[in-house]
């Protein structure tokens, strides 16, 4: 397929991706090892329905993927004050039991993991399903005030919805130590901010239990993960290795253990 040229607008670099750029109505992206992965997530989510993905349209001829582009506005880094409010919370937990929801019965191609790579830590019984596993405040796109929509689909991969939750609400409560929060949320209380996602969600998959079962998981193996990543792949990972990232893992995994009885009492 042949896409039509123009003026090159530059996207915000991502913690790893950089490169991005509009084009008209299109988004141009580096190809890189997962394209197929997400070509084939993308083109299943747009059979079954789910608008608040891109469509992944094919490669330009400088072999660039290209994919639509979702209009509307997506919080900036550091984040926008507006999306610090309470009020947006529900809405991006909606949005991701949609993304769930869509994404139940999707068999991703099985892939080669890398020696020495650490396996992602996912609970016991659970189902497993893949999602876009990085819902963070800059890969959500805001229609008329609400969560609407999702970019960057290139950590898409197997998880489980208890820990996919528990992963967007890490960057949306945020749920880390204190001493690693920015500004604007320092005063939100991390309780009722976890309840709101958590009730928006839905309490019909898992249990409260289950879900800080699942946090616990997710913060306890990404340190080793965020490890590997910066010592294989270098670049954004190495550099927010050396910005600290494995510290602030550690603070967090800290602050849970010392806080977890009152999240169950928050969530309750």
């Amino acid at each position: 397929m042949t896409f039509a040229d123009g003026p090159e607008i530059e996207l915000p670099a991502g913690d790893v991706t950089v490169g991005v750029v509009r084009i008209g109505n299109t988004v141009r992206r580096p190809h890189q090892n997962s394209s197929a992965r997400v070509a084939g997530y993308l083109t299943h989510l747009e059979s079954v329905g789910f608008d608040g993905a891109p469509r992944y349209l094919g490669r330009d001829d400088s072999g660039r993927d290209v994919l639509t582009f979702l209009d509307g506005d997506v919080p900036g880094d550091p984040v926008d004050e507006w999306a610090t409010r309470d009020k947006v919370l529900p809405g991006v937990a909606r949005l991701l039991r949609r993304l769930h929801d869509a994404s139940a019965g999707y068999v991703a191609p099985e892939r080669e993991r890398e020696p020495g790579r650490p396996a992602p830590r996912l609970p016991e019984g659970e189902a497993r399903i893949v999602s876009q596993r990085d819902v963070t405040p800059q890969n959500t796109v805001f229609r008329d005030g609400g969560a609407w929509g999702l970019i960057d689909f290139d950590l898409s991969d197997w998880t489980t919805r208890s820990v996919d939750l528990a992963n967007t609400a890490m960057h949306w409560v945020p749920l880390c130590d204190p001493a690693d929060r920015a500004p604007a949320y320092r005063s939100g209380d991390v309780g009722a901010r976890l309840r709101l996602m958590f009730d928006a969600y839905g309490r019909d998959m898992f249990s409260t239990d289950q879900f800080l079962d699942a946090a616990e998981l997710r913060f306890r193996g990404s340190y080793d993960v965020m490890r590997w990543a910066a010592k294989n792949l270098g670049g954004g990972w190495q550099r927010m290795w050396d910005e600290g990232v494995g510290d602030v893992i550690r603070r967090r995994v800290a602050w849970f253990d010392a806080v977890r009885s009152d999240l169950v009492q928050a969530l309750a």
